[in-house]
């Protein structure tokens, strides 16, 4: 049998582990992927702590990992829109195509959702299989790099563009790699003002680059209320929640405008005692972020980079993938963006 390297989380407990696994094969309708570039996600980075959620969530042992790119190497008999050689990255979510969400097109809130190197085996490693349904082709002009972190775009997509953005006031809260790829898809997307929060200079210092209008870091006494007065403005008109803080969440309500919309894709502590009264005198609706919606999300991002947004300075470390490790070393710490890991 054919062997791959690949990370495993082998044992429960904190650590990953290079080792050797059998090659996957192709089934009738799926595609066998030779890995290229792959990109440490936060998931990857809780399954690597095994912290609570990875504990209830994770069976070990288990090839982690889901964002990436690479080449076709093999295809099952049943696929015809494909062929060996096409460069390609993939949508992580599985779903089942015939519960009541998926025949109505969310596929993205499927209620058999399987996803890759969380329930099944994922994408560090030399070869990943991915139904054919699940692969997306990639444009020459979509960089590698860009490419295998189009997962997260999509995340930022979704998040950032379920609300009109033209002419409207953003606030970012939780300039991490989504949310400072928010901040340039809000740019992009013709917002007027976009201010972003976060604990980390370093993090801010990159939503600047994305495009941000103002930056506000709280451990520093900074506010985001003094930005709505320096700014001339009575409220910001969408919100963007990407952090999964209490304080920040709150302050956001707080500053947002009658009327006005936010997007949640940080999750909140459960026993967090939400400022309800507030949401419902200001009139604020509130959406829940899941994943990328299938599959209008990819043409939009496809879309915007092509159109000329700039995801280069997310991107801010790289290894080459043996020496993983001080990858996600870099991480824990937080002083960076997205760390690209390269299997060529």
């Amino acid at each position: 049998m054919k062997k791959m390297k690949a990370l495993v989380k082998a044992r429960p407990e904190r650590g990953l582990w290079m080792e050797e696994v059998p090659v996957p094969r192709p089934g009738l309708n799926d595609v066998i992927i030779k890995v290229a570039k792959s990109a440490i996600c936060g998931t990857d980075l809780h399954i690597f702590r095994w912290d609570e959620w990875s504990r209830k969530t994770i069976k070990t042992p288990m090839v982690i990992g889901h964002e990436y790119m690479g080449y076709i190497e093999e295809m099952g008999a049943g696929v015809t829109n494909l062929k060996p050689g096409d460069r390609v990255t993939g949508e992580g979510h599985l779903a089942c195509g015939y519960c009541r969400n998926c025949r109505r097109g969310k596929e993205h809130v499927c209620e058999n959702s399987v996803g890759i190197g969380v329930n099944i085996d994922g994408s560090f490693a030399e070869y990943v299989r991915i139904p054919a349904t699940n692969v997306v082709p990639l444009d020459p002009r979509i960089p590698d790099e860009w490419a295998a972190i189009m997962d997260p775009f999509g995340n930022a997509t979704h998040t950032a563009l379920s609300f009109p953005l033209l002419g409207e006031d953003v606030l970012v809260t939780g300039a991490g790699l989504i949310g400072s790829m928010a901040i340039a898809i809000a740019r992009y997307a013709g917002a007027r003002f976009i201010v972003a929060s976060d604990l980390s200079d370093y993090r801010l210092g990159i939503a600047r680059k994305m495009g941000a209008t103002l930056t506000v870091n709280p451990s520093k006494g900074e506010k985001i209320s003094d930005t709505v007065k320096k700014l001339g403005m009575r409220g910001f008109d969408i919100g963007l929640e990407m952090s999964g803080s209490p304080a920040a969440f709150t302050e956001m309500i707080s500053n947002m405008y009658n009327g006005s919309s936010i997007s949640l894709l940080g999750i909140l502590p459960s026993d967090f005692a939400v400022p309800w009264s507030d949401i419902i005198f200001k009139a604020i609706t509130l959406k829940g972020i899941y994943g990328r919606e299938m599959w209008e999300t990819w043409y939009k991002m496809e879309m915007m980079i092509i159109g000329g947004i700039d995801l280069n300075p997310v991107i801010t470390h790289r290894f080459g993938i043996d020496d993983f490790m001080l990858g996600f070393e870099i991480m824990e710490q937080g002083n960076c963006g997205k760390v690209i890991l390269n299997w060529e």
